[in-house]
């Protein structure tokens, strides 16, 4: 078990001092909790938004365990140093058996459990030592924990010293607000990596309309956006995860039309770690592409696990889900049977998911120069709008949302079909289920340059005009239901059909 961190005479004075404080908080902070209601619900929301229920989450500075009992995890820890805080604590949810609270300094958290989510909320400066309590956080933490912290937008001092001095908040000992770039430096130093940061909330009051105005979306504006009264940033361990020994690959090849493409497939998708599986889903062709793939399946004798089937309904997702549910390999990618993006640039994708550089391995077509047929001009200013309404969606930059290469653990996958569930079959293509489902996960996402190459046979099954429509209506869908996300307990914006 990693040793508490040394505690000098004067910092277990301050300490102390905190601790007395923090009592007396627990016992006669009830009018100014009334006070702040609507702001500790916006930062619950928040908080919900990234944390899905039924995951283990360890709150460190939990108070009266309110936070944590809102985020309904499957497993919860809370601590606190303060022994009025657990007791209220204990008392307050005494009813929720998957609950513990306990009486721990942040600088000694147990080490000896692992948690999906790690929260520390309005917590950082009150610590007397930042970057050691996040480099102990580390040990209670896997390859997929995340670790969620808000904290004070340091431009809004001045207004919490006058919120204590009219009672809405209570009397505040000496704290150390870092501004956001201290934050990310600390995490950094301490081995972790920021996956997001935002600034939320210019408005901590729950009154109709204005609030939902001001925080759902003026927040979001530029320059609104750094006037925002709390951090939240969230983090994953920056440590590559030794990968488990002999990853398997399985390849996705959706293919409609695409007959003249499949035997070319097969002689230059390459062998991925320990061995590739590919897997072509017939999507309803009007060509011979299905009579294709059997005949060249049948022929085949090189080093590649082959597998066809036929897609049961309609649209690129569908073939996507159905070859991924059949799929037995460790990683699961996509790849376009027209081969306009290279399966040559497939080792690149592997090595970033495999190093653990990326956690989602996003293609883009738009770093190199292509070739001069491979995407008319119409499409090229199309993909680059949805790239950035994406990236505001997503929080995360992504250059190129629509490239068809897209790589991820099979494991992770399974995590994102569960959390993007409740938003219903929004998406025909993919591209913003994956997409969506790893951002709401907080996965790194990650772009990986291709080539993009023109095409050798057939037609482009895309419709410029209806298709983006479509894809319009997704990345508002996104807008209302990922960035500017519902309040708890409204379901989500319908999906666009």
């Amino acid at each position: 078990m990693t040793e508490p961190l040394p505690t000098s005479e004067p910092i277990a004075a301050a300490n102390d001092a905190l601790r007395t404080h923090f009592d007396f908080v627990a016992r006669h902070d009830e009018v100014a909790r009334r006070a702040q209601r609507g702001f500790h619900a916006q930062v619950r929301a928040h908080l919900r938004h990234q944390i899905p229920e039924g995951e283990s989450v360890l709150e460190v500075g939990c108070g009266a365990g309110d936070l944590l009992a809102a985020l309904r995890p499957s497993r919860g820890l809370g601590l606190d140093f303060s022994q009025a805080m657990i007791a209220k604590a204990t008392t307050r949810h005494a009813g929720r058996p998957e609950l513990a609270f306990r009486v721990a300094r942040a600088e000694a958290v147990p080490t000896d459990e692992v948690f999906d989510h790690i929260v520390l909320d309005y917590l950082t400066g009150y610590l007397e030592d930042i970057q050691g309590v996040f480099d102990r956080l580390q040990a209670c933490a896997h390859a997929r924990t995340r670790l969620h912290v808000t904290s004070l937008n340091t431009l809004w001092t001045p207004v919490l010293r006058l919120a204590v001095r009219t009672g809405r908040v209570m009397p505040q000992p000496a704290s150390a607000w870092l501004a956001d770039n201290d934050l990310v430096n600390l995490l950094e130093l301490a081995g972790w990596e920021v996956v997001r940061f935002e600034r939320q909330q210019l408005f901590p009051w729950n009154l109709p309309l204005v609030a939902p105005l001001l925080n759902r979306f003026a927040v979001r504006l530029p320059l609104l956006r750094h006037l925002g009264i709390t951090l939240c940033l969230t983090a994953r361990p920056r440590r590559s995860p030794a990968p488990p020994a002999g990853l398997t690959c399985s390849v996705i090849v959706p293919a409609r039309n695409e007959a003249g493409n499949i035997r070319p497939a097969l002689d230059r998708i390459p062998v991925l770690g320990a061995g590739t599986e590919v897997i072509f889903v017939e999507g309803n062709s009007k060509d011979d592409t299905w009579e294709t793939i059997q005949r060249e399946v049948a022929a085949y004798a090189g080093p590649l696990k082959l597998r066809v089937l036929k897609q049961p309904g309609k649209g690129k997702w569908d073939a996507v889900f159905a070859g991924f549910a059949v799929a037995t390999g460790d990683v699961l990618v996509i790849q376009d049977a027209d081969l306009t993006a290279p399966p040559e640039d497939l080792p690149r994708f592997f090595a970033a998911i495999e190093s653990g550089a990326a956690e989602f391995a996003n293609g883009s077509r738009l770093v190199y120069p292509m070739e001069s047929q491979a995407m008319r001009f119409l499409n090229l200013l199309g993909n680059k709008f949805f790239a950035l309404a994406l990236s505001f969606v997503l929080g995360q930059p992504v250059k190129d949302s629509l490239c068809g290469t897209k790589m991820l653990l099979r494991s992770d996958y399974l995590r994102v079909l569960r959390r993007i569930k409740p938003f219903g079959d929004f998406d025909p293509f993919g591209d913003f289920n994956l997409l969506f489902g790893s951002a709401l996960l907080g996965l790194k996402i990650r772009d990986v340059p291709v080539r993009y190459k023109d095409r050798t046979y057939g037609e482009t099954n895309i419709s410029r005009f209806r298709h983006g429509w479509i894809l319009l209506r997704m990345t508002w869908f996104g807008v209302r239901n990922l960035r500017c996300f519902p309040q708890p307990g409204r379901p989500a914006a319908e999906a666009p059909k």
